[in-house]
């Protein structure tokens, strides 16, 4: 890519941003064909925060309207929250979580990512888990961010049928079906 006048780029930078407000540094300076330094930059220039922060303004909104766990109990950042329909959560991955010998993100870290957005997209006092079908597709690597999207397929009762996908960069790892119980 030629690279762009700044006022251009800068009208660019914008663009993208509103289009996709967790769009990383990375993925920005790919785009605009400039280093991970003039992005950085150019967002203080803008007064545009870090994806970190922007993330969290996000999801200070959505942990208001969660009823069945406290903000600290969700694994990852809530980005988007309709209750009893659909939900969107972050998680940046980090060595800590992964097997130190393969850089690979341990399970259990996935599962509690799918598990808690399931139970924040429901709108209950209280739900616990009563199946639960998985299937991890691929290895997350440590470093890796994902993206869980959960969705109330059906309610029957007291039950909730939430599906949940987990990617990285759009390629699926992860995937599972659960029946949630509310009491």
């Amino acid at each position: 890519m030629s690279r762009l006048p700044k006022e251009e780029r800068h009208k660019k930078f914008v663009d993208l941003i509103e289009a996709d407000p967790f769009v990383t540094d990375e993925a920005l300076s790919e785009t605009l064909g400039v280093s991970i330094q003039t992005i950085r930059l150019d967002r203080m220039a803008l007064g545009i925060p870090e994806l970190r922060s922007r993330i969290k303004d996000v999801a200070r909104i959505n942990y208001d309207k969660v009823r069945t766990l406290k903000q600290y109990e969700i694994v990852g950042e809530l980005i988007d929250l309709e209750l009893n329909r659909q939900g969107i959560s972050l998680l940046q991955t980090d060595e800590g979580m992964a097997f130190e010998r393969t850089r690979i993100v341990k399970g259990h870290y996935i599962f509690a990512m799918a598990e808690s957005l399931a139970l924040a997209v429901i709108d209950a006092e209280v739900a616990i888990t009563g199946v639960a079908n998985l299937k991890y597709a691929v290895p997350v690597k440590s470093g890796d961010q994902l993206k869980a999207k959960a969705k109330v397929t059906m309610i029957r009762g007291s039950d909730y049928f939430v599906h949940v996908f987990i990617t990285v960069k759009d390629q699926p790892v992860f995937r599972s079906k659960f029946i949630m119980k509310t009491l």
